[in-house]
Formats: structure tokens, sequence, C-alpha cells
């Protein structure tokens, strides 16, 4: 039986109504980012190690057991977080294909082999802001969007430590950090190798992107359509409502 804190509800995935999760409205929710990059990110149908780095309650675990029948990790920093995707994992009868660890990924985990997952994802802080007048007063909120407990090198540098060579990384992330983020993976041996730009609507700046990159894979960036989500009238678009919705 898996028991509810006070300050915590049951949602389900809408993507296909069948997947529970434990959310709270005071410590954390997953966002559309989440639901973005699972759909972005390539795994393989029938087999496959799959690491999800700050995995959050493990919304992208859930998201993409929808997809494949390989076995999925998730790695996550905060214990409150760790209880809650552990026990949405339980709810949902997925502890053969899905395991939660609680670490930092900065330092290298026991239980994490290095140099061995098919797909590496992660929906890293975005803000490097250095002053705590910047954060959020929610510190759950924080150490997710901030980057006080992990940098972006740091993240990079993790996903090039666990990925194996020619498998994939996937990231989403925000526009003004591109550079940043192509720097480091090559850095690290990770060539760039599809990138999608997302659009609140079709007259508005980018606010999103995902990339995918190879562990020493060849040159060569593929840039997609952009994905816009909202219509002028506020309902999504009918290939975001797709990527939300599972239609």
């Amino acid at each position: 039986m898996v028991i509810l804190k006070d300050d915590e509800r049951l949602d389900y995935l809408i993507s296909n109504g069948k997947t529970q999760i434990i959310q709270s409205p005071t410590i954390f929710s997953y966002s559309l980012d989440a639901v973005l990059l699972a759909h972005f990110t390539y795994v393989p149908i029938n087999r496959g190690n799959i690491l999800d780095l700050c995995t959050g309650n493990g919304v992208i675990p859930l998201l993409l057991s929808e997809r494949t029948k390989g076995t999925i990790t998730g790695l996550e920093i905060q214990n409150r977080l760790v209880s809650m995707a552990k026990r949405s994992i339980q709810l949902n009868e997925l502890e053969e294909r899905i395991e939660i660890l609680e670490g930092d990924l900065k330092e290298r985990h026991p239980k994490l082999k290095q140099s061995y997952y098919d797909v590496v994802t992660c929906n890293p802080p975005y803000f490097p802001t250095p002053k705590s007048t910047e954060h959020n007063e929610n510190m759950y909120l924080t150490i997710a969007r901030h980057e006080v407990c992990c940098t972006l090198e740091d993240v990079i540098k993790a996903c090039k430590l666990y990925v194996k060579p020619g498998g994939k990384v996937t990231m989403v992330h925000r526009p003004e950090r591109l550079v940043d983020i192509l720097t480091l993976f090559r850095s690290y041996q990770i060539e760039p190798k599809r990138l999608q730009y997302v659009y609140p609507k079709t007259d508005k700046l980018a606010n999103t992107i995902l990339i995918e990159g190879i562990r020493d894979g060849k040159p060569g960036l593929q840039v997609l359509p952009p994905l816009v989500i909202y219509k002028d009238n506020g309902e999504y678009t009918d290939r975001a409502r797709g990527i939300i919705y599972g239609e």
C-alpha cells in the first residue's frame, strides 16, 4: 500500500490516463518541459538501459516506460523527491523496470555503471543564479531550477561518464544556454546531432530547446522543424496536443 503525505496528491499522466504519479503543490510537480523531453528522446523499444539524471519525482522514467520495455534508472539528489518517485514506481507496479536512486550526479554512484547506458536524459537546473535573492523561496524548486547543487558542466560531465560510446544524450534547456551546451557537449566528446526550438506561440521567441548528442559521434547537426505550443486563441496546437495527450 502506498501512503501519501499530507501535502501530496495523486495525478494521472495525461499522455495515457493510466499511469499515476505522486505530486505536491508545495514540493514539486512536473512541467511541460519533462513531457517534451520524454517525447523527444529516442528509446529502444524492446530492450536497452536508460538513465535519467535530475529525475525529480520520476516523471521522465514513468513517461519513457510507456514507450520501451527496457530498464530505466533515475538519479535524484533530494531525498523527499526520491521518496515520491519510489512510491510512484511502486504504485504503478514498475519496480522490475524502474529504479530510483538517491545521489549527487557530481559523485560517481556505486550502483551506476560507467559507459553503460544506451540513453541518458536530463531536465537540469536552468539558471546560473549565484545570488540567493534570485532563488525561489521553495528550496525544492530552487535546487530543481537553479545551479546550486550542480552546474551545466557537472550535468554534461555526468552524461559522458554514464552513456556508452555511440549512446545518446538528450536534454531540455533554455535557448540562452545553447552555446554553452554545444561547447560543453564537444568538450566531453558528445557530438550534437538533433536540435529543436520550442515556441510558446508563432509570434514569440523560443523559450525552450531540446537537444540530442551522441557520445563519440560524427559531426552533423539536424535542426528539426519548430514546435509551437499554443495557437493565438490559447489552445494547444495539433502537434503539441498530440505530444501532451499521446494522440
